[in-house]
């Protein structure tokens, strides 16, 4: 059999499994980005139970492995009368340990921006809330942006762990294909060629036009 072969027999199989982890991606980014948000906004309160709330949050979700997380809501959860679809647990481990890194980043952005820019918003008699959506938080996604261009890549790279709990991604797929076929070189090679070519072309192009669009709205370029 020539690789040529290969693909066209099983082609198909590795675009169902590219299609999941595609769904998977989005499920588990759109939910890292929320959780980051808010509990990177929390990290910088005031009220001490609600930044508390938050670093147990953070340090729980990036002091444990992403892979026992996964294994503790698909095994654990069910002895305590909780199931979760396979599918739904892998985005949630995902997102939820993923959006505690971004937390970091969300402060850690917010922070960074210039002491004027602050003191700019405070004598413009701005609230609070419209000082952080139109002074503050604009600056912190172009300082966050490059970081979390590498976060968001990481978190493709996370959903691979999925296959283990037997969601038909793209690794389920290519691990049940080396499997029957043994042809490892091919079957994982393939694999590999797609998320590089999904974090190389993909990822990568659109976070740097997202660093270019924000550099302009804020006339930085």
């Amino acid at each position: 059999m020539t690789y040529l072969s290969f693909l066209s027999e099983y082609g198909g199989r590795f675009i169902d499994g590219a299609i999941v982890t595609g769904l998977q991606f989005f499920c588990s980014l759109a939910l890292a980005t929320v959780l980051a948000h808010i509990f990177g906004l929390m990290l910088l309160s005031s009220n001490l139970g609600i930044k508390a709330a938050a670093v147990v949050y953070v340090e729980f979700f990036r002091g444990t492995s992403l892979l026992v997380q996964l294994f503790w809501l698909f095994f654990v959860l069910p002895l305590f009368g909780i199931t979760l679809d396979p599918f739904l647990t892998g985005f949630l481990a995902v997102g939820l340990n993923l959006g505690a890194y971004g937390a970091q980043l969300v402060r850690g952005a917010i922070q960074s921006v210039p002491r004027g820019q602050w003191e700019a918003s405070y004598a413009l008699s701005m609230s609070p809330a419209k000082r952080m959506r139109r002074i503050i938080i604009p600056q912190a996604v172009a300082i966050m942006l490059p970081a979390w261009g590498n976060l968001v890549i990481e978190l493709l790279k996370s959903t691979a762990l999925v296959a283990l709990i037997a969601v038909p991604d793209l690794m389920f797929e290519a691990r049940q294909l080396n499997n029957t076929t043994y042809l490892s070189t091919w079957t994982f090679g393939t694999a590999l060629v797609i998320y590089y070519i999904s974090a190389r072309f993909l990822i990568t192009p659109f976070m740097r036009l997202l660093e270019r669009t924000m550099a302009r709205r804020l006339g930085r370029i």
